[in-house]
């Protein structure tokens, strides 16, 4: 189906969890629910599940990391969510191998790695207001272990001399920049380039070059560009100022690092892994081996790379009951899937007849359990509000979740807000049955 057509009953999408290793096991179920909830309050299909083996678990029973009885099932799928893996703890040959992720995106040609930051409110950002996203071109660069068709571009001719490739093509870079001049589009209409054109000429300096000939068929995204080494002051001092972010592949995975630091923590850091026609959801922190099994992981950054596909498969399949924004009689939106809604200013509900005229400075409610779920994202975003907890918060404060993720460097909080969660969305917090 062409992508942004609309469809007037919901698919059963088939999406295959892939939990991974270390807190794996635990925040991916959780996410599974919240899915499962938001599903169910729109009267959309539910999603049908099936587990595939990855990491730790796969090379146990199958002798390797990524079996290739995986690897043909994510095929016959609609997407996927997969678990962090703990490669570094794997035993040889399997960890000196290309990592879990690496091979899974490099087998399904996942160009796009859409990194959001956004500094929630009350979540301890380091640059207050920070809401940007990085469009990291995700299968070449330099990053040696997959930018070659076989074997990797990385060698030791003796045991003193070791070389690596840096692979950039026009063809790649044409279209990652137009997937991220796109974005751009639906957001504020801003883009940065970030490069090192000035040592890395040739390199850098094409991917620089391609992506200013595609901004032209772009006339109205305000362009400009950055060496990575400047963009990562500028990232400390004002991310605030920034929104579309494009680089290659090293770059942008350290630069959305650090963003997500910016923003508050990598533990709320979501993160999709895409192509044109298939999907991953991966939450952009690492596997927390020291606190897996104590059922205290964050799981909010799976839960929103969860909503990242949902909204990738909404859009990819006209889903109106996915992509229709709250109370909305209109169209689906046609922004990228990958992106969350811009916050809305509230706007007090009509009154009832032979009642008061409303102050004009009435405040928003602290309570939204009676407004009408109209989509899957809606009921995504309420899930995350803590309405019911401690006395119920609304919306905008998620200070009580967020101000609790410290230190920032570890994935720490806090089962006891997915356990709320799904209270309030009435499903249990047991492990989901999957097919």
């Amino acid at each position: 189906m062409k992508k942004g057509s609309t469809v007037t009953e919901s698919k059963q999408y088939q999406v295959a969890v892939l939990n991974g290793d270390g807190i794996g096991p635990e925040i991916v179920p959780a996410s599974v629910k919240i899915l499962d909830a938001a599903m169910a309050a729109v009267g959309a299909p539910a999603i049908a599940w099936t587990e595939l083996p990855p990491g730790r678990t796969a090379i146990d029973t199958h002798g390797t990391a990524v079996p290739a009885e995986t690897l043909e099932a994510l095929n016959n799928v609609d997407g996927w969510l997969l678990g962090p893996h703990d490669s570094a703890s794997y035993p040889e040959p399997h960890k000196s191998a290309l990592n879990p992720s690496g091979t899974i995106r490099k087998h399904f040609g996942l160009f796009a790695n859409i990194r959001p930051s956004k500094a929630f409110p009350g979540g301890n950002a380091i640059v207050e207001g920070t809401d940007l996203v990085i469009v990291r071109e995700n299968t070449e660069g330099f990053y040696a272990d997959r930018n070659t068709y076989a074997g990797t571009g990385e060698f030791m001719p003796t045991p003193d001399v070791a070389i690596m490739h840096g692979i950039i093509t026009r063809a790649a870079t044409k279209r990652i920049a137009h997937t991220a001049f796109q974005l751009a589009q639906s957001r504020s209409k801003q883009l940065t380039i970030v490069h090192k054109a000035n040592v890395l000429k040739m390199t850098t300096g094409l991917f620089r070059d391609v992506c200013k000939e595609v901004a032209l068929q772009y006339p109205d995204v305000s362009v400009n560009d950055f060496h990575i080494d400047a963009m990562t002051v500028h990232l400390v001092r004002r991310a605030n100022k920034f929104d579309v972010i494009v680089t290659e592949n090293m770059f942008g995975d350290i630069l959305s690092d650090l963003a997500g630091e910016v923003a508050g923590s990598l533990g709320i850091a979501p993160s999709i892994n895409s192509s044109d026609t298939h999907a991953m959801a991966q939450a952009s922190h690492g596997s927390a081996p020291d606190i897996a099994g104590k059922n205290i992981a964050n799981p909010i950054a799976m839960v929103l790379s969860s909503a990242m596909l949902l909204r990738w498969l909404g859009a990819k399949f006209g889903d109106e009951k996915v992509l229709a924004p709250p109370n909305s009689s209109k169209k689906p939106s046609k922004r990228p899937s990958w992106t969350a809604p811009r916050p809305r200013t509230w706007a007090a509900p009509p009154a009832p007849a032979n009642s008061p005229t409303p102050s004009p400075t009435a405040s928003p409610p602290s309570h939204t359990h009676n407004q009408p779920i109209t989509s899957c994202w809606h009921v995504l975003r309420r899930s995350l509000s803590l309405h019911d907890w401690r006395g119920g918060l609304p919306q905008s404060d998620f200070s009580m979740l967020l101000g609790w993720a410290r230190p920032a460097s570890r994935v720490r909080t806090y089962s006891r807000v997915v356990w709320k969660t799904t209270r309030r969305l009435k499903v249990s917090f047991q492990r989901p049955a999957l097919v």
